[in-house]
């Protein structure tokens, strides 16, 4: 596949909050031809052949780790997966003694996962590569939602003037503001729903209506999404008990009739089955979209990879 010659203004992808419409639609019509190329038998190119991405990953992760590494060799670079739990920082050494030293070896694109919001932008700041956030903290997490942006486009062939409703744990999910950046950036119209618990003092000044009834905010959604209760960030008690939870905000058929009948169905993972969904409701082959946007995830972070390292490479040339 021939890349086009189109540029992309920002040297790293920190988050999706302040990029404008037409560059989403650059990453999502990029995105699109490489998931022709990822059905094809021969799934390689030599596109970023000579190229280093450096995978840092400080938190846990299967899809988000698993995705980047196969975008990367599908593209032809060399691709390394740094474990913290083996690595230096686990010895003492500082995000910023880390960077440095990744730096030395002229990495062309970091690919970095950490439990702090900011964290990935002080790194980007201490580095002559591009950084990619892979998500930091609760901040963002703007590959996630464009993936889940490009799988809406193809089903649904648009993105403005739809409804969409995510659903859960508001308060702690990075997914969620890198959706509602995207999404109101793209003309959609976004409503959250949760217990109060769950979603954030003045998150009305994101641009979304806020419910605390899954009824109304499922009420004509066109899209809804699910999101997992993150107890590896929560300090405290935010919901009585997972019975208690999935009563009133776990989704089955009951509560999604209050959406439109085509609405899709949609979750980041991974899923806690039985807590925010149902599992009949999550295995819908029809409504559910959840491998989809597994799938879409490896063609969205190639486009990534392509965009943030055209620059070097026309340079280069």
């Amino acid at each position: 596949m021939t890349a086009e010659p189109l540029a992309f203004r920002h040297r790293h992808l920190l988050g999706l909050e302040g990029l404008r419409a037409d560059e989403i639609d650059l990453i999502l019509d990029l995105a699109d031809g490489y998931v022709a190329q990822n059905r094809q038998a021969d799934r390689k190119n030599a596109l970023l052949r000579g190229r280093t991405i450096i995978n840092l990953f400080f938190e846990n992760s299967t899809r988000t780790r698993t995705s980047f590494e196969l975008a990367g060799k599908r593209l032809g670079a060399d691709v390394i997966n740094m474990s913290v739990a083996t690595s230096s920082v686990k010895k003492g050494e500082t995000l910023i003694d880390t960077a440095m030293t990744l730096n030395a070896m002229h990495a062309d694109v970091m690919v970095v996962r950490h439990p702090e919001s900011g964290a990935v932008k002080l790194l980007a700041d201490k580095v002559t590569g591009s950084v990619i956030n892979a998500g930091d903290g609760t901040h963002e997490h703007p590959t996630q939602a464009l993936l889940d942006a490009l799988t809406i486009r193809r089903r649904k062939g648009r993105l403005a003037g739809l409804v969409v409703t995510i659903c859960g744990d508001i308060l702690h999910s990075r997914v969620a503001r890198s959706n509602i950046h995207l999404l109101n950036a793209v003309g959609a119209t976004v409503r959250v729903v949760g217990p109060p618990t769950l979603i954030p003092s003045e998150v009305e000044n994101l641009g979304v209506e806020v419910h605390h009834r899954m009824s109304t905010g499922l009420a004509g959604a066109d899209i809804v999404m699910m999101l997992r209760l993150q107890q590896e960030r929560m300090q405290g008690q935010y919901v009585p008990s997972f019975r208690e939870y999935f009563r009133f905000y776990g989704l089955d058929y009951e509560k999604l009739a209050a959406a439109k009948p085509d609405a899709l169905i949609m979750h980041p993972g991974p899923m806690n089955r039985g807590v925010e969904i149902d599992s009949e409701v999550a295995d819908d082959i029809n409504r559910s979209v959840i491998l989809d946007q597994v799938e879409l995830g490896v063609a969205v972070r190639m486009a990534m990879l392509d965009l943030l390292t055209r620059r070097e490479r026309t340079n280069a040339q």
